[in-house]
C-alpha cells in the first residue's frame, strides 16, 4: 500500500492542489474566482505532467544508476556508461540490446551512450528529455509502453542474441533538426 502512494502522490498533490483551487472558487468574487481558474489550470497542467512522469517509471531491475544534472544526463553502470549533454544530443531511440531495454543518446559526435530503461533513476529522464526542442512526450510514452521488442516494418527484432545490433532499423523517437546558418 505505501509503494502504491508513494508511486501515485504527485498526483495525488496535484489533486489536492486542484480541490484547493475550487475551493478558492467557491469564494466567489472578481478575485477568487480568476484566481482559482488559474490555480486550476495550473494543478491540471501539473496532474497531467505526473502522470506522463509516473508512467515513465520503471520498476528498478538494471544495475547502474542515471545522473540528470544541469542538462547533462550520465549513467553509471557495471560495465558501460557515459555522459551526454542535452545540448549535444542529436537522435535518441529506445533499442532492445542484451535482453534489456535500453534509451540509445547519440550525440553529435557519433559516440552513443545506453541507458537501461530499468536503471535507478531513470524516471528523471522524462524531464531531461521532455525539455528537448520539438520532441513529442505522446511518440515518448507510446514507445515506452509499446511491446518488449520495437518493430521494424511490423516484424519483432529481438537482438538479446546479437552483439552488435543494426540500430536503423529502430524507430527514431527523436532527431534534432540542422539548423541552417546563413553567412
Amino acid at each position: 500500500m505505501r509503494a502504491h502512494l508513494q508511486r501515485w502522490r504527485e498526483v495525488l498533490l496535484a489533486l489536492i492542489a486542484a480541490a484547493l483551487a475550487l475551493w478558492i472558487m467557491a469564494r466567489g468574487g472578481y478575485f477568487f474566482v480568476p484566481l482559482g481558474l488559474v490555480m486550476l489550470a495550473a494543478a491540471a497542467a501539473w496532474a497531467i505532467a505526473a502522470l506522463r512522469r509516473m508512467r515513465f517509471a520503471q520498476q528498478v531491475a538494471a544495475p547502474g544508476l542515471v545522473e540528470v544534472d544541469e542538462g547533462q544526463i550520465g549513467y553509471l553502470g557495471p560495465e558501460f556508461g557515459g555522459y551526454v549533454a542535452l545540448q549535444d544530443l542529436v537522435e535518441l531511440r529506445l533499442v532492445r540490446m542484451y535482453g534489456r531495454r535500453m534509451w540509445r543518446l547519440k550525440q553529435a559526435d557519433g559516440q552513443a551512450v545506453m541507458i537501461p530503461v530499468d536503471a535507478a533513476g531513470a524516471d528523471r529522464l522524462f524531464d531531461a528529455f521532455a525539455s528537448l526542442p520539438g520532441i513529442d512526450t505522446a511518440a515518448l510514452i507510446a514507445a515506452l509502453d509499446a511491446p518488449q521488442a520495437h518493430a521494424a516494418g511490423g516484424l519483432l527484432v529481438p537482438l538479446s542474441s546479437a552483439s552488435t545490433a543494426d540500430l536503423s532499423a529502430f524507430t527514431v523517437i527523436w532527431r534534432r533538426q540542422a539548423v541552417l546558418t546563413t553567412g
